[in-house]
């Protein structure tokens, strides 16, 4: 039976590992942090073994292992693993992790594909930036709240804004490394919301009204990302909505690695 390896932790990464699932291949899904493999196992707590073979939490085909891995540790648990083919589902915004992976696949010799998240329609009414360190030298210049939804790993840069402290709300994700990454920054009471997304337009909307927030800082993550829901938020609030903007990067849809790896697996 041929290996896969997932490098997984977006929206559609889960939906591709629960489509190649049932093929005949043995899926390896590899995910940054446990709070990301618990959101991945859905079978109980009982139902699940940890593989003395592989060492990872097993469930059915599935092999999840959970942990930041350097580009030389990818290539060592590629080749301990006889990993056939590699998927690259990791965020649109981790250009660092998506070059190591390709590195590793290539000093490996192992085929790689990189999914593609669908883009958004360009809004003539929303502020678009090309980096976190461009919207943050564009925010300082403007007075008013700002909620920031563009993830822990980039929240230092925000303290560049005068007066951050008063004037900004982070939202990152509900795990004990963003929260303690966050309060070390400064951002800690009502400023720090720490929750699980995608969120709902309600969601956002409430939020907004909260804070009464007059800018909403979030990346170009695409319909998987809850954009959209945040963009009819930011309408409906008359918040100031400002995007960085996607990189540019080659790859394959959804529906075309679903295919290309069904065709793969019957070969």
């Amino acid at each position: 039976m041929k290996h896969i390896l997932i490098f997984a932790g977006t929206t559609e990464g889960r939906e591709l590992m629960e489509k190649i699932k049932h093929f005949q291949v043995e899926v390896f899904v590899s995910v940054a942090t446990e709070y990301g493999k618990e959101c991945l196992l859905k079978e109980p707590e009982k139902e699940r073994t940890v593989s003395t073979k592989h060492g990872e939490v097993q469930a059915g085909n599935l092999n999840i292992i959970a942990g930041r891995m350097k580009e030389v540790e990818m290539k060592r648990y590629m080749e301990k693993q006889a990993i056939d083919l590699v998927v690259d589902a990791t965020h649109p915004f981790a250009r660092e992790v998506t070059k190591n992976i390709r590195t590793a696949c290539r000093e490996a010799g192992i085929s790689y594909l990189r999914l593609l998240r669908n883009s958004s329609e360009k809004d003539e009414g929303i502020c678009y930036v090309s980096s976190v360190e461009e919207g943050v030298r564009f925010l300082d210049k403007t007075e008013g709240k700002i909620l920031i939804t563009t993830g822990s790993k980039e929240l230092s840069t925000y303290t560049k804004i005068r007066d951050y402290q008063d004037r900004c709300y982070a939202r990152v994700l509900s795990t004990k490394e963003a929260v303690e990454e966050s309060v070390k920054l400064g951002f800690e009471g009502d400023h720090l919301i720490a929750m699980q997304g995608p969120y709902s337009e309600e969601m956002n909307t409430a939020l907004l009204h909260h804070v009464q927030a007059d800018f909403l800082i979030t990346k170009e993550s695409g319909n998987a990302g809850g954009f959209e829901e945040k963009v009819r938020a930011a309408v409906k609030t008359g918040t100031t909505l400002v995007v960085v903007e996607r990189p540019e990067e080659e790859g394959e849809s959804f529906e075309e690695v679903i295919e290309r790896v069904r065709q793969w697996s019957l070969q």
